[in-house]
């Protein structure tokens, strides 16, 4: 949800405008739209490509062997998403890959299970009698680096190669893109264990604690909770010296990566209110954060010139929150260009 990344990068800014972050992407391209972690999309700076995509390389393994297990010749996908690499050298639809990809490969049209499990008919390209959808083999060039997204066409994406897209183009090795992102995980979200790190990406165990040994001199135990977890060393004088004024609220969208960076939620959300957050089939809600905990669920809606922003708070919100909640909802509007807000508590 396009519309969720805007808002988290507000979330984290000040004087940030919508149409900058579009402009972000699609006018000066300093930031992509890229398949990484968890195998979903993800807004990061187009000169840190590499290090979140190629990072991700054990992501793209665990598709790989579903393939092989469906049996899918890994051969026959290899030579489709070459032919990709070849055609995206501009944006293009699934449909117009498609039809690039018709000289070289048979075309068709099959019915399938597509996204949410709804049925429906998609363009399948034919390779040694066997059939692959676009948006399949799309995902895995995705995951591999082979493909990022271009700018919307209507209600249609777009995709593009990256080094044909995106101008700060720098590549790297996958050992050393895949040791940056642990040390971007742990600097965002440690303390954290290996298990945390896994469930963030969703590369296996095995992969992820190789990753993890590469970096170990780096790291430093802290007891959390009666916990033990790990710090990046060069990190661990800069939290111990931190501070921050409270309250200090923010209002974070759907799936903010905030939410996802540990297995064990319970220094983010009580219990009893877990479920609001992280709904069924993965859907995480908008939360009220107050002092780093959630205090709180929220939507809004825009009505013409209006926005309405609905807070439904856990528990007592004391007046001083509520004025902070107000605060951030009124700078939400100016984010979004809509002059009147409207704040309701329920």
């Amino acid at each position: 949800m396009l519309s969720a990344a805007q808002i988290s990068l507000w979330a984290r800014s000040r004087g940030l405008r919508a149409e900058h972050v579009d402009n972000a992407l699609w006018r000066d391209r300093t930031l992509a739209k890229v398949w990484c972690m968890r195998a979903t999309t993800h807004v990061v700076p187009s000169h840190d490509f590499a290090v979140f995509v190629r990072g991700c390389r054990g992501r793209a393994a665990r598709d790989e062997a579903w393939w092989a297990g469906s049996g899918r010749p890994l051969d026959a996908i290899n030579r489709i998403i070459d032919a990709m690499a070849k055609a995206l050298d501009r944006p293009l639809t699934r449909t117009e890959l498609a039809d690039r990809l018709g000289d070289s490969l048979a075309k068709k049209r099959v019915r399938t299970h597509r996204g949410w499990g709804g049925e429906g008919e998609v363009i399948g390209l034919e390779v040694d009698g066997e059939t692959y959808t676009i948006g399949g083999i799309l995902s895995l060039a995705c995951l591999r680096g082979v493909a990022c997204s271009g700018p919307p066409r209507g209600s249609e994406t777009t995709f593009v190669r990256p080094d044909a897209w995106l101008p700060p183009w720098e590549d790297m090795p996958a050992d050393d893109a895949e040791d940056e992102l642990l040390r971007r995980y742990l600097r965002a979200h440690g303390p954290a264990t290996v298990s945390d790190f896994v469930r963030w990406t969703y590369v296996t165990a095995a992969y992820g604690r190789k990753m993890w040994a590469r970096i170990e001199e780096e790291l430093a135990p802290v007891i959390v909770d009666g916990r033990t977890a790990w710090l990046l060393r060069s990190d661990v004088a800069a939290l111990q010296r931190a501070t921050f004024d409270r309250p200090l609220v923010r209002l974070l969208p759907s799936f903010d990566s905030f939410l996802l960076g540990q297995i064990d939620k319970s220094h983010l959300v009580d219990a009893a209110h877990y479920k609001r957050v992280y709904r069924a089939a993965g859907w995480l809600s908008p939360v009220v954060l107050v002092d780093g905990r959630v205090a709180g669920v929220w939507t809004y809606a825009r009505e013409g010139g209006r926005l309405t922003v609905r807070i439904e708070p856990f528990g007592a919100m004391r007046p001083d929150i509520r004025s902070r909640v107000r605060e951030e909802a009124e700078d939400l509007g100016r984010f979004l260009d809509l002059p009147h807000v409207a704040v309701r508590f329920t």
